[in-house]
């Protein structure tokens, strides 16, 4: 990563007033430097145990907790301890998707993220409905944060090229969640099954994908005046709540 788009990326990560900030996927330590640069607290980790001893090795990250570990397995509630905290990190391509939600969803969501990502992910993390881009992931990843796109970062600014365009984005945890969700793993159900067909109608995906008969799937879609072939592109977050509440059990 360029120096100068880390600097960026660190920039965002200490505003708002600085609390810890946890790096994932450090690699060789671009980020990592220039958040201890701006004063921050950070702990930095890496799965791979090579780019773990070249961080452990360089004198400027010497107060660093530095930590070998899965970005999918690591124990975030244990490190937090309780406090407020932020993630940062050019997330690694292949886990990036599901470690956004993961961090979303956790119990105390960190106040924010700075994720480099796949600029094909942040456009859906920022879709709208009624596009190709909206899907679970929109919904999982709005149902507690607000996403912001910072900066688009080439391929050249990496050493070896990437093959893809990638975009930094901050999600700020919200205050309120934006709807209110009385059963969220049903929730989670729906919305996953809402798009697992997307070629066919809300009430034949969720009829395939989900183990409640279609009569009460139907109901369900009725009960919220909604058009019998409407399809999942086309709900927005608060009609999602309001449908899985009305096929919660």
């Amino acid at each position: 990563m360029a120096g100068a788009t880390a600097v960026r990326i660190a920039r965002l990560a200490t505003d708002p007033p600085p609390v810890p900030v946890l790096e994932i996927g450090a690699g060789t330590g671009a980020l990592t430097a220039a958040l201890v640069r701006l004063g921050a607290d950070v702990t930095a980790f890496d799965l791979d145990p090579e780019m773990v001893a070249v961080l452990r090795s360089r004198d400027d990250l010497s107060g660093v907790d530095i930590r070998e570990g899965d970005a999918l397995t690591f124990d975030y509630a244990a490190w937090a301890a309780g406090r407020e905290w932020i993630a940062a990190g050019n997330l690694p391509y292949n886990v990036g998707t599901p470690l956004l939600v993961k961090l979303a969803s956790l119990p105390a969501p960190p106040r924010r993220i700075v994720a480099m990502i796949q600029k094909d992910v942040a456009d859906r993390l920022l879709a709208k409905p009624g596009t190709s881009q909206y899907g679970s992931l929109t919904l999982a990843i709005g149902l507690t944060m607000r996403v912001t796109r910072a900066l688009t970062v080439p391929p050249s600014a990496f050493f070896p090229r990437p093959g893809v365009v990638s975009t930094v984005v901050v999600l700020d945890r919200l205050a309120v969640p934006t709807v209110v969700v009385g059963n969220r793993s049903r929730f989670e159900q729906v919305v996953r099954a809402a798009f697992a067909y997307r070629r066919k109608t809300l009430a034949n995906s969720l009829t395939l994908a989900l183990d409640l008969p279609r009569e009460r799937i139907v109901t369900a879609i009725a009960s919220l005046a909604l058009n019998a072939d409407v399809r999942g592109e086309n709900l927005d977050l608060p009609t999602f709540a309001a449908l899985a509440d009305a096929l919660a059990d």
